[in-house]
């Protein structure tokens, strides 16, 4: 049985080291090529040395000597910078490209990933979020396929397989965050302490504060309009505080699949490794007569506008759903830093989204534009609070 050659983006973040458990955990089948990390010098060194990949990265230029000196008695190749790393991923030595940057830096890689042809499992939803038709038309070009890896996105990509029949409608739970049960007056006074309290899931901290605001459902929600070519109108979000089923397809005949697994990131993780088949994974069962229920409610767009301006972009299209994340983008480090409130948050996406001229068909140098406009006016806005 030949291997599958996996360059892990990312490696340092909590799906990277996940996605590093999983490979660790089937030897005979994955082998770690290339491992990468923006700035996390310490960690990145560490995994070097217990997984021995064939090249280590690190994005920040600045930090190359110190990477560098502590794997030289390590038969380890140190490159460092963007552009090394989108090199690296069209290697032929590499068979899957596994994407686990956060944010607007996930877009290049994957873009230089599919040209050449290598699948993508795909963990990054900003990718699709800020340049989903350049993605899309990149995989249909290259007949590169891309696996999700979020769970909701996983779960529909399972809930569609052996089917051909058209959908009817995409529904995508989410456990509405910690701050389901708050109420819209206590809202403007969420610390980032309580925010980064999931109930149900360990993640970064940029997914955990997008989880709170529900604006990671939103890009979900775009994310999942660029993966299987539906429309908006057919894409629902349903709150289902168990996260047991983490989403669900609807087909013309009523029928309706679902999958469902204990809320654990490594089995869509695996999923997207050992596609098309399942290996065993160490976790407990769906025990139904313990669960006694399962529980959905609508969003509420009210308290989460996050949610609202996502679908708005989304209808809107072309470089639209790119100035909102470079605007969450903006919005979240800065309540990460205590620069604004948990309430300001959807203010300077919406603020920064009404800024930014509407281009229809974007190309890749407009979408590069529009991600930079946006951070600029998401900054001078983020001084007048």
């Amino acid at each position: 049985m030949n291997k599958k050659r996996i360059a892990v983006l990312g490696a340092t973040g909590s799906i990277g080291r996940q996605c590093l458990e999983v490979i660790s955990n089937h030897p005979q089948r994955f082998e770690i090529e290339v491992i990468t990390a923006r700035s996390n010098t310490d960690m990145l060194i560490e995994q070097a040395i217990k997984y021995q990949p064939n090249i280590v990265i690190i994005s920040e230029a600045s930090y190359y000597n110190q990477v560098k000196e502590a794997l030289a008695p390590y038969p380890i190749k140190v490159f460092a910078g963007e552009e090394s790393l989108c090199d690296m991923v069209a290697f032929e030595n590499i068979d899957i490209v596994f994407n686990a940057l956060v944010g607007f830096s996930g877009l290049a890689p994957t873009l230089s990933a599919l040209r050449a042809g290598k699948p993508v499992a795909l963990a990054n939803k900003e990718t699709l979020v800020a340049g989903g038709d350049l993605v899309m038309k990149a995989a249909l070009h290259n007949h590169a396929p891309i696996i999700p890896v979020d769970s909701e996105h996983s779960a529909i990509f399972q809930c569609l397989l052996g089917e051909r029949s058209p959908i009817k409608k995409i529904v995508l739970t989410a456990s509405g965050g910690p701050f389901w049960h708050t109420s819209a007056d206590e809202l403007p006074f969420i610390r980032k302490e309580q925010a980064l309290k999931h109930p149900n899931w360990n993640m970064g901290e940029k997914v955990t504060i997008d989880s709170a605001t529900m604006m990671n459902k939103g890009l979900e929600v775009i994310e999942a309009h660029w993966l299987f070519g539906v429309s908006p109108s057919i894409i629902d979000v349903i709150i289902h505080p168990q996260s047991i089923i983490h989403s669900m397809v609807q087909f013309e005949d009523g029928s309706v699949k679902a999958q469902m697994s204990h809320p654990d990131m490594r089995i869509p993780i695996q999923f997207a490794l050992s596609f098309p088949q399942r290996f065993p994974l160490d976790l407990p069962e769906v025990r139904f007569e313990q669960l006694k229920h399962l529980d959905f409610y609508p969003p509420d767009f009210e308290r989460f506008p996050c949610l609202t301006l996502a679908y708005s972009a989304l209808k809107q299209g072309g470089n639209m759903p790119c100035a909102l994340n470079a605007a969450n983008e903006v919005a979240v480090s800065a309540f990460l830093n205590d620069s604004i409130s948990f309430h300001q948050v959807p203010v300077v996406i919406e603020k920064t989204i009404q800024a930014i001229s509407f281009i229809s068909q974007p190309t890749l140098s407009d979408i590069h534009l529009t991600n930079n406009q946006a951070r600029i006016v998401a900054q001078n806005l983020l001084k007048t609070f």
